[in-house]
C-alpha cells in the first residue's frame, strides 16, 4: 500500500520539474529565426577582464553592429564580413569572412541548432538555459555559449571562445525587437569612406 501511494504521488509531482527544464531547442530555433532586427545596450567582459559598454544593433541576416561608449572603437558586421575599426589613428579596418568568425551562428539566414555537430552543450541552470554551439564545418574556429530566458524566450548573453580558447562575453541590455534601423549602419565600405574623409 505504501509503494503504491509513493508511485501515486511520483506520478502527481513528475511533471512539475519538467516545467524547470532547458528551453528547447526548436523553440530557441524559431525565436532566433523570427528576429529580424533588434537594438540594445551591451556590456562586454574581455578575457582580460576589463569591461566595456555601447549599443549593439542586429539585423538578420548577417548584420550586426557594436558601438563602444568613451572610445572610438567599433565592431560591424555586414557584406559577408566582420570588421573592427579602431579610431585611434586607424582609418582602415582590420576584416574578416564573418564565416569565420563563431557570430556566424547566429547571423545566418536559417539558424539550425539541429543540425549534426552543431550542439556541444544545452543545459538549464535553474534560471536560464544554455546552449553551447560551434559551426560543425568550422569547428576551429571556435564556440559561441548563448543564454536564454523564458516565457517568452529571450537572448541574454552569449559567449564567444575563439580558437586560443580566449572568452568574450557580451550581456544585453532589453532588448527591442522589430526596430526600424538604417541599413547604413552595417555598410563597411561607408565606414570605410567616411573615416577616410574625417
Amino acid at each position: 500500500m505504501k509503494t503504491t501511494y509513493l508511485a501515486l504521488v511520483a506520478a502527481l509531482v513528475a511533471p512539475v520539474p519538467a516545467l524547470a527544464d532547458a528551453i528547447p531547442l526548436s523553440e530557441i530555433n524559431a525565436y532566433l529565426n523570427g528576429i529580424t532586427s533588434a537594438e540594445s545596450t551591451f556590456t562586454q567582459i574581455n578575457a582580460d577582464g576589463t569591461v566595456s559598454t555601447g549599443q549593439f544593433y542586429i539585423q538578420r541576416p548577417g548584420r550586426a553592429r557594436f558601438e563602444y561608449d568613451g572610445d572610438d572603437l567599433l565592431v560591424m558586421a555586414g557584406g559577408g564580413q566582420l570588421a573592427i575599426f579602431d579610431g585611434r589613428g586607424n582609418t582602415q579596418a582590420e576584416q574578416y569572412p564573418l564565416r569565420e568568425t563563431p557570430l556566424s551562428i547566429i547571423l545566418d539566414r536559417n539558424v539550425n541548432l539541429m543540425a549534426t555537430g552543431m550542439v556541444m552543450g544545452h543545459d538549464f541552470d535553474g534560471t536560464s538555459t544554455r546552449v553551447v554551439a560551434q559551426d560543425p564545418e568550422r569547428p576551429e574556429i571556435g564556440s559561441l555559449t548563448m543564454v536564454f530566458t523564458d516565457d517568452p524566450v529571450e537572448l541574454r548573453q552569449w559567449v564567444v571562445t575563439d580558437q586560443a580558447g580566449a572568452e568574450t562575453t557580451i550581456v544585453l541590455g532589453a532588448l527591442r525587437e522589430d526596430t526600424r534601423i538604417s541599413q547604413g549602419l552595417f555598410s563597411i565600405p561607408q565606414e570605410l569612406n567616411r573615416r577616410s574623409g574625417d
